[in-house]
């Protein structure tokens, strides 16, 4: 049997090659009028803009503001890495292979509910991959490797842990400027992730990717999250099929009920998805969705999806990602007092 070190040593050989450097840049004019912008007080008092460093500008004018990782996962040139490492507009991106080359990126599907996009390179030659493999059999306490680049500077970087916890939900931010994403269904790890690393590959010990590196929790240690394989997989088929990431609206906004949701609202059961509004100026059933059009209604409590109980660890959003554009379902809806059940037919989300 084959000496766990030389195991793992066997396995980043092969992985390395396909873990990608991405790099996101902007014009230093563009960046100046920002930093300008950012100088001005909160009344527009103007104050002092910081120069950018001649040694931050590269030869063609463009300043790095940002970067992550990624694997490749199709020879021809397709990488795989979180959403948010691309979330940019107006930029240019750029793409660092293991071996040093450089090419232009573009983006070719985005995917916000799981953080995840897809960037497509034009190489000479065929690349090495990443074999994509199945997180639904992932085990508590099973070994893996993640692979990324450190703070965009160290590269080539791989840490081994185990599987902490799976299906986990947390509240994540790319970046203090940017809205709050709730993010569902992750593998926590052990395993190193650290900034830049997001977009990496966690890989098991046979040297399949079984997530995506997405994100740690601040002031914490051996913490860290990726984003289960599987949902990159369908983003993969969606867009060799269709071109693009197709993914089911349903169009209502809700609450998973707890129990202390329930003893709060004094509600009559401890378990479902409670439609209504979250601020005075939205609306809890978006008009022309599939909610609206099967007559779901503010107030209603959906119990189930085809017979299934809705839970905080079962939400509709995690019904969603494992149902289909077109697909009909059965939801049972409690509506003052009475069940009763709603057929609806998913559409795409635009």
């Amino acid at each position: 049997m084959l000496n766990p070190d030389k195991r793992v040593v066997r396995i980043v050989r092969r992985v390395m090659p396909a873990v990608v450097s991405i790099a996101v840049t902007k014009s230093a004019n563009e960046v100046a009028l920002d930093l300008a912008k950012l100088s001005e007080g909160k009344r527009g008092k103007k104050t002092h803009t910081p120069a950018i460093p001649p040694e931050k500008i590269d030869a063609h004018g463009m300043v790095q503001i940002g970067g992550g990782s990624g694997f490749v996962v199709d020879s021809h040139g397709f990488i795989l890495t979180n959403k948010h490492v691309i979330a940019e507009s107006g930029v240019r991106y750029s793409v660092t292979l293991s071996e040093g080359n450089s090419y232009d990126a573009n983006v070719v599907a985005r995917d916000p509910v799981n953080d995840l996009a897809i960037l497509k390179i034009d190489p000479r030659v065929e690349l090495p991959v990443v074999p994509l493999g199945n997180s639904a059999t992932l085990k508590l306490g099973e070994s893996v490797l993640a692979f990324g680049n450190v703070l965009g500077i160290l590269k080539n970087t791989v840490s081994k842990g185990i599987i902490s916890g799976l299906s986990r939900a947390v509240t994540a931010q790319a970046d203090p400027e940017a809205p709050p994403q709730e993010m569902r269904g992750l593998i926590q790890t052990d395993a190193a992730i650290n900034v830049g690393n997001s977009g990496g590959p966690l890989v098991d010990m046979r040297g399949y990717a079984v997530g995506v590196n997405a994100a740690t929790i601040q002031g914490t240690e051996n913490i860290g999250f990726a984003v289960p394989v599987n949902s990159a997989k369908r983003d993969l088929d969606d867009l060799r099929k269709f071109g693009r990431i197709r993914r089911p609206l349903l169009g209502l906004r809700y609450l998973t009920i707890s129990e202390d949701l329930r003893q709060k609202l004094g509600l009559t059961v401890p378990y479902g998805a409670l439609v209504t509004r979250e601020h005075s100026f939205d609306v809890a059933v978006v008009e022309g969705t599939p909610a609206a059009k099967a007559g779901i209604k503010e107030h209603d409590i959906i119990l189930a999806w085809n017979g299934e109980k809705i839970t905080q660890d079962k939400s509709i959003q995690d019904y969603l990602e494992t149902a289909n554009v077109n697909e009909e379902v059965a939801l049972t809806v409690l509506r003052k007092g009475k069940e009763l059940i709603v057929r609806v037919t998913l559409t795409e989300r635009k």
